[in-house]
């Protein structure tokens, strides 16, 4: 009987294992998205660390040409310290911005991307509860192909049983024939 729901049952086994394949690249296809947006999020505080010393190295530079004014021109030291306060003043206050964005934009970010988790694992669920039902789904229609092929493979052979049987039929009627024929 195997002969009939052999192939059945591989084609379903290789049907759900399609499904489940697909299950998991979709998962991990989530999963890597994750990893990236939380990538992100890490690599902000580099950056923000990188760009801040950015400011503070043109601050120095700054810095160190008021004082090369300073010690190559004379009388000019009271107009630099003043000019010195401004700017320093100016670059607090450019460091402050810079640090309340960065913090602006990784709290937006955070938040974006616990909505986004909580979305996609909402689907993941979802989906997994889907899969769970197509592939009971797929195993009850298995059964019942594997089912009905064993039917038609009982039938055929009752069929052939049948053909055999008149196939004997006729040959002991032709043997008969055949005897009465030589008496």
């Amino acid at each position: 009987m195997t002969e009939y729901t052999t192939p059945v049952t591989t084609a379903f086994q290789l049907q759900r294992q399609s499904i489940e394949q697909s299950q998991k690249v979709f998962e991990q296809g989530v999963a890597f998205q994750k990893n990236v947006t939380d990538a992100v999020v890490d690599s902000l505080d580099s950056q923000e660390s990188a760009q801040r010393r950015g400011v503070e190295l043109a601050q120095t530079a700054f810095h160190s040409y008021l004082d090369t004014v300073e010690a190559t021109v004379p009388g000019v030291a009271p107009t630099v310290e003043e000019v010195r306060a401004a700017v320093d003043e100016q670059y607090e206050f450019l460091l402050e911005n810079h640090a309340e964005a960065f913090e602006n934009v990784e709290t937006e970010l955070v938040e974006q991307t616990d909505a986004y988790d909580e979305l996609t694992e909402d689907v993941l669920t979802a989906m997994n509860e889907q899969v769970d039902l197509l592939v009971e789904a797929h195993e009850d229609l298995e059964a019942q192909s594997v089912e009905a092929a064993e039917q038609w493979g009982t039938q055929i052979e009752e069929l052939q049983d049948q053909v055999e049987a008149v196939q004997d039929q006729v040959r002991e009627v032709q043997e008969q024939a055949a005897d009465a024929v030589e008496a």
